[in-house]
């Protein structure tokens, strides 16, 4: 009989704590999704009565899922536009989280070294203008390298992404072709080339596929050991994305008291051209207090404790200014 109790006692004081547990669900980018993924897992560590659930399904889908109020923030690369702004049910704050850089990731068999990219053979491969490796015009910014007669297979996401935003953003500062055609967004009508989901799904397409160009996140590069070239920036240096080119990057930018900001083809010798803010969509309002109150305090521990961890994952972590400007805000959302 004592034992059925105890039994009894303890199966209750389980289903207590289970039902103590706050969840909460968030869905967007995947260019920051290693740093989300290792925040939300520390920050459970230190909080075992939260679980953060997140689902990288692409800024585009993020967007949408915070507008439709069926996730508890979203997630994106691109800035939210002032339409989907004014369509929201609730205020969506910005919330800048991390500093991140976009590689042109390639797999041509036989070269060694990394091959250089200008904005205009970037422009000219994804417009399907330069449609071989051993183009003139690569072989020129590449002397000395031994680039194959190969067809360069072009590799592009295939859903609504931030990191198509910022690489098309980029495309559309250097190359007014590109501005004039395809354009800027998380989902443009590509010229050309095979789509894939996620910035996963484009780093496994590049592995498997000799002849291959496409664009990735840094990380994704690093982790994948995927090879990438360095890029012309507005200052004429040929730069690798790094942290350190991509902080320079972010040290010019006059950041909005919205932090809707580009920070691509920026100006500086050390700064890589294909880099941007990455950005958490939290909604002012949320109808459970308790959601609210940890989404606070998680916010409050993402722009202090969680900055430290940043570099372990090849992302560069705000800049000071930029960071006081963040606790402001997130004290809006008290």
């Amino acid at each position: 009989m004592i034992r059925r109790f105890i039994t009894l006692f303890c199966l209750a004081a389980i289903a207590t704590a289970a039902s103590a547990q706050t969840k909460l669900n968030g869905a967007g980018a995947t260019f920051p999704y290693p740093m989300y993924s290792k925040w939300f897992s520390e920050y459970h560590n230190q909080h075992s009565d939260v679980e953060i659930n997140y689902q990288s399904i692409g800024s585009g889908g993020g967007i949408r899922q915070v507008l439709a109020g069926t996730v508890d923030f979203g997630a994106s690369d691109g800035p939210m536009t002032d339409a989907q702004l004014a369509d929201a049910k609730t205020k969506i704050y910005h919330i800048p989280t991390v500093l991140g850089a976009v590689v042109p990731a390639y797999n041509i068999p036989g070269a060694k070294g990394e091959i250089k990219f200008t904005p205009a053979t970037l422009a000219g491969i994804f417009l399907g203008r330069i449609t071989s490796w051993n183009d003139a015009a690569l072989a020129k910014d590449n002397p000395g390298m031994n680039l194959p007669n190969v067809p360069i297979v072009v590799v592009h996401r295939s859903d609504g992404s931030g990191t198509t935003y910022v690489f098309t953003d980029y495309l559309s500062k250097v190359s007014s072709d590109w501005q004039s055609g395809p354009g800027k967004g998380t989902s443009v009508k590509w010229p050309l080339g095979l789509g894939a989901k996620g910035n996963e799904g484009v780093a496994g397409m590049i592995r498997q596929m000799e002849g291959s160009i496409g664009y990735i996140e840094l990380i994704y590069a690093e982790q994948n050991k995927i090879a990438f070239g360095t890029v012309k920036n507005a200052a004429g240096q040929f730069v690798k994305a790094s942290l350190g080119s991509t902080t320079a990057a972010a040290a010019s930018a006059k950041m909005p008291s919205d932090y809707r900001v580009s920070i691509t083809n920026a100006p500086g010798k050390d700064s890589y051209p294909i880099a941007s803010f990455t950005w958490l969509l939290i909604p002012a309002h949320n109808a459970d207090a308790n959601k609210q109150k940890i989404i606070v305090d998680f916010l409050n521990w993402m722009v202090t404790e969680g900055q430290k961890m940043t570099s372990q994952l090849t992302y560069a972590p705000l800049p000071a200014e930029v960071a006081a400007k963040v606790k402001a805000t997130i004290a809006q959302l008290k």
